[in-house]
């Protein structure tokens, strides 16, 4: 297909999906200001291009497209950018756990190709919007080796086995590839993380869904991809300096994440093949390529490659993200 001749796009605004968790709640209402589905909703799907939660486009002249098919159907707006295995390959979620998260696990790029159907591996990260107070995360565990850990397990030694460490509200918690984790009751974050849906659950708390049943555990794919080397976090503190607003947050091979605060007025270059931008708080408005657009806590955005300058006002805070160098 011929490329986009069109007048600069500069971004794109979606339409999230909300996704039925047996650990949701309502807080993606109440909170964020979204109508959401009754029952317990606990993800927010905000930027995605997966084939589990393909984002509508709203707006512009791509209204209505998906945007996988963006991607697919106009890469030069991303400059011609390859991606994970040619997917768009950055997802953005918003978690309410009212009740706690299954203890998991994911795989890296590898063991998934040859476990999942060709599937990515999920390195992810969060940043904590709002945690009660006492409330805890799991992340880590004290297990040597697959023997050790599978024993554990199946004894029930779970206050032996897992790393839990207080949480609160500004935390960022790195979540590479085998790591234990699961976010505890009364947390709401902000994840980061690459285009796959592979989870290997541990333990599941012996819940049982409204059908009746309990989820699957994955024990056997658990041992194997748990990094026994890892040395657990003793907390989330971010430690980097702000510099003219922005915090890096994250760096790694998969992507960047940074924490922006505007007060004011801020610009922002646009230099990557694209930059994913939610705002957690505050309200404003961004103008991108002569457009003015407004934003509020809840709005998310797709800054495209032709973005150029991006002029920030009001008083907010967004988490951002794009591709390393």
């Amino acid at each position: 297909m011929a490329g986009y001749t069109g007048a600069p796009v500069g971004v794109v605004f979606m339409k999230p999906i909300f996704v039925p968790k047996i650990w949701g709640g309502r807080k993606l209402e109440t909170e964020f200001g979204y109508k959401i589905p009754d029952g317990k909703i606990g993800e927010c799907w905000a930027i995605s291009a997966h084939p589990a939660g393909d984002c509508t486009i709203t707006g512009g002249p791509f209204d209505g497209m998906r945007l996988s098919e963006l991607w697919d159907q106009h890469r030069e707006l991303f400059a011609n950018c390859e991606g994970d295995q040619g997917r768009f390959p950055l997802l953005i979620k918003i978690l309410d756990a009212s009740d706690s998260l299954s203890v998991q696990v994911h795989p890296d790029d590898a063991y998934a190709g040859a476990h999942e159907n060709g599937s990515l591996g999920k390195r992810e990260c969060w940043y904590v919007v709002h945690a009660d107070e006492g409330a805890q995360i799991i992340i880590g565990q004290h297990a040597k080796n697959a023997e050790e850990f599978r024993s554990m397990v199946e004894a029930g030694e779970w206050d032996r086995l897992l790393n839990k460490v207080p949480i609160h509200t500004g935390d960022f918690f790195e979540v590479l590839p085998g790591t234990i984790h699961a976010l505890c009751a009364g947390t709401l974050v902000i994840e980061t993380q690459q285009s796959s849906d592979v989870t290997y659950r541990v333990y599941d708390y012996d819940r049982v869904q409204p059908d009746g049943t309990k989820r699957q555990l994955h024990i056997d794919q658990s041992c194997d991809v748990v990094d026994y080397a890892q040395v657990p976090p003793k907390d989330g503190k971010v430690r980097a300096p702000e510099v003219d607003g922005v915090t890096e947050l994250m760096d790694c091979p998969k992507f960047v994440v940074d924490r922006v605060r505007v007060e004011g007025k801020k610009s922002i270059e646009q230099k990557w093949p694209f930059m994913c931008v939610s705002v957690y708080a505050g309200e404003g408005a961004v103008t991108v390529c002569g457009t003015r657009y407004p934003l509020k806590k809840g709005s998310h955005f797709l800054a495209l490659a032709d973005a150029g300058t991006m002029e920030f006002e009001g008083e907010l805070s967004a988490i951002t993200s794009h591709l390393p160098e």
